[in-house]
Parts: C-alpha cells; structure tokens; sequence
C-alpha cells in the first residue's frame, strides 16, 4: 500500500479529516541479522576476554511518522517524531543486554517539528550533533550493522555528543551545493537548587555536494561550573568524498576530539582534571557493480596525549587500528542482504570498540571497551537483511 494512502486509511479508522492527514508519511528500517561477535586478548587477561557468541541481532531499526503543511507564502510546517525498535527482543535492551537510549520510546531517534520557508529551517527536538557523517560514510548508518566510522568515540578519548535532546537547530537553505547547520542545546534545564546552569551542547556542520562530497563537523560539550575547571568535550570532523562513478565513492574522514579538566579519573589512562586529545582517520570506500555493492573501510585511532604519566595513568599503548569489509546483494532500492566483517585491533591499553547502534557485547555504549577489557580486540562476522519502507 502506497505511504499516504496508509496514512489516509489511519485517518479514517479514527474518523480524522482526510484532508488534515494528506501529508503524512509512515517510514522505517528492518536491519536485523546474525553474527559472531568476540573481544579477546585482553591485556589483564584471559579471563576477562568475551568469548565468542552468537547473536540474532538489531541494528538502528526504526518506524517512523514524518510530514509537512503548507502554511501559504512559502512557508512550511515540518515535523518528524522517528523511534529505535529492537526487532530481535521487542525491549529496549541492546546486545550487551543493557538499554539503549535510542529504542524503546517513542521520539528516541531523532524528532522534531519547526518551521521551513527560503530563509532556512527551524527546529526543535531531539537531534543529531555531530554524530553523522552523511553521504561521505554510509556503509555502517545506511547500508549493513556496522563499521569503523561510527563508534562514537575514539577509544579513550570520547566524542562532545551524539544523538542529544533538547536541541534547537537552524539548518540554512542550499546554495550551490552549500549549507550548513548550527545546533544549540541547553543542557542545565535538570540543575537542582544552587547548582550553575551555565552548561550546554553546541555545534556547527557545513556539507557540500557536487563534483567532490564534504562535510565539516565541530561540536562542543561542557558541564555547568566555573569555566577555567569545568569539564569540556569537543570534536572536529573533516570529512571529503570522490564519487568516482554512479554508486561509487572514495572518502577520507579526520577526526580530533579533546577531553578538557576531566570531572573523574579513568582507570589505567587519565587523572582527574587531566586534558586529554587523540586523532583518528578512517578511509572508506564503496562500489556498486550492477546488483553487488562492495564496501570495505580502514581506520587507525593515534595514540592519546595528554595523561598525568603515573603509577596508574599512562597514554602509552592507546592507539588501534580498524577494518571492515562487506558486500551487499540489491534485491531492489529497498531491500539488500549482506555479509560483512569488522575487527578492530588494540594497542595494550587501547579500548576502541564496535558500537555503533549498540553493537558491542561488552557492558558500554560509548565507542569504547570497559577498561578490563583494555587491549582486546573486538571482531564481528555478520548476515543480515535490511529493509526501507
């Protein structure tokens, strides 16, 4: 059934206007599979290496509603309310069996409504910062479970933000290929009596598309407090694709993050108050040959620097390397199945990890090992099928 005729037969199960539902749209993903999923070599040991498992799995599925209003004069309402929905155990739980933040409720991907006209857009809502690298690395947000690209973190060192709530954003119109959006969050608005309310999440992308793709991403994230010792996170993103061919593409994406006066130390790395960097690139690559899409990715983290060098913090052997490779079999625009293949491999007290939509076993969903995991290597082999809707 077509997607607003859908909708127009909600409407009249409960007995709304056709008219007043016209412009919606119900949409979705089904991305689920199975996998072998390990993180061994663990520098405490053995005995604190996941074993190999088998999983069902579920990765960013999602339903959503999404539609507009003409509101005359070439202005538009928009709004979009999207969900996480985990397919394979109909709860919240992600693999490491602990909830993930973006299923389970309705808006826990990204939602909004705001307003549209030639000036730009408006929005307000639950939405990306600095997470998405758009068109130059989709293989891991749009085409099998995951890759190097979206971890979130870079090992130690972790990103500003991800998908965060309370956004207000303004996204400009696009000019020749060009535009850009500015994201500001509030993020004091759960300060109790006496607490500083002066933290907030803010960023800025700018992406263009024609003969070249690019996208530059920097985000800020700071705790409430005094500003010479209150906590920074932050994150630039350089990100440049070739599209060589009709479904082919070559990108290369830089990514420096820095954790400013960190509020608490962390084991075997930093000490309180530490300001701590590390530098990633990852190079990725896609190819469409008729019904087969190739992808294969690579990813080297650097190691971090600046930790208190101590008895119990140290920025030695923090550095990792990631690879992916897959293929895909187009049955149509909308459905594909897969195989792929995704290692990274950890310096001794390296922590990447592969967790982009909760894909990791181990017990976090940050982008990175739990620090007696330090020195693992976490490996997935995967089938799947995913489907747009």
């Amino acid at each position: 059934m077509n997607k607003k005729l859908m909708a127009l037969a909600v409407a009249g199960a409960f007995g709304a206007p056709a008219v007043a539902m016209a412009q919606v749209e119900i949409y979705g993903r089904a991305n689920l599979g199975f996998d072998t999923y390990s993180a061994t070599g663990a520098s405490a040991g053995s005995a604190n290496d996941l074993r190999a498992r088998n999983r069902v799995f579920d990765n960013s599925s999602r339903l959503g509603v999404r539609g507009t209003e003409n509101l005359g004069g070439g202005l538009r309402a928009v709004y979009v309310i999207e969900s996480g929905v985990n397919i394979d155990t109909g709860s919240q739980n992600s693999q490491f069996g602990g909830a993930n933040a973006s299923t389970g409720v309705l808006a826990s991907r990204d939602s909004y409504v705001g307003l549209e006209d030639k000036w730009g857009r408006v929005t307000f809502g639950r939405q990306s910062i600095y997470w998405v690298n758009g068109v130059i690395a989709q293989s891991g947000s749009n085409y099998i479970n995951v890759d190097v690209a979206t971890t979130g973190a870079l090992g130690r060192v972790v990103g500003p933000t991800t998908r965060t709530s309370n956004v207000v954003a303004y996204t400009s119109p696009t000019i020749n290929g060009l535009n850009g959006t500015f994201s500001y969050a509030p993020n004091s608005e759960a300060a109790t009596a006496g607490n500083n309310t002066n933290a907030k999440i803010w960023g800025v992308t700018g992406r263009y598309s024609g003969r070249v793709n690019a996208q530059v991403d920097y985000a800020v994230n700071r705790s409430g407090g005094d500003a010479g010792t209150a906590q920074k996170l932050s994150g630039l993103k350089l990100g440049v694709g070739y599209p060589y061919a009709p479904g082919a593409q070559i990108a290369l994406v830089y990514i420096a993050e820095k954790n400013a006066n960190l509020a608490a130390a962390v084991t075997n790395f930093a000490a309180q108050g530490d300001s701590v960097k590390a530098n990633a690139v990852i190079v990725n690559w896609e190819h469409t040959f008729g019904n087969i899409q190739a992808l294969a990715e690579v990813g080297k983290v650097q190691k971090a620097k600046g930790c208190t060098e101590g008895a119990t913090t140290t920025c030695a052997n923090t550095g990792a390397t990631g690879y992916m490779v897959a293929g895909r079999y187009l049955f149509s625009k909308r459905t594909a199945a897969y195989a792929s293949y995704n290692k990274i491999s950890n310096k001794d007290n390296g922590t990447w990890d592969l967790s982009g939509g909760g894909q990791s076993s181990a017990s976090t969903s940050g982008g990175f090992l739990p620090s007696q995991l330090a020195g693992a290597d976490p490996r997935i082999i995967a089938v799947g099928v995913i489907h747009n809707f």
